[in-house]
């Protein structure tokens, strides 16, 4: 097989692998690294010290997409008009004390 052919069949591979992600609920530890984008060592650290909300059986390791997502958002850095609003409120609060 040429090189462009391998190409295009990684691709396509690819391709399939998203889109399998896209429509799964529950993700094997692979998948929950494309998802993540950390390594599969990482996660499985993650689970070991309980960091990472996952689920077993037996010696596998499963995750739930929507609570891995929920965990990925789960503390939002402010932005800096919120960190403004929230100085201000606590101004005039310390004010009427």
């Amino acid at each position: 097989m040429s090189n462009l052919a391998n190409t295009i069949i990684a691709q396509l591979e690819d391709i399939k692998r998203a889109t399998l992600l896209g429509v799964k609920d529950t993700l094997t530890v692979e998948e929950c690294a494309l998802l993540t984008g950390y390594s599969v060592s990482s996660l499985y650290t993650y689970t070991c010290k309980r960091v990472i909300p996952h689920f077993k059986r037996g010696n596998s390791v499963f995750f739930s997409k929507q609570a891995i997502e929920t965990w990925m958002r789960g503390q939002p850095v402010a932005t800096e008009e919120e960190l403004n609003q929230e100085a201000a409120t606590y101004i005039a609060t310390k004010k009427q004390r």
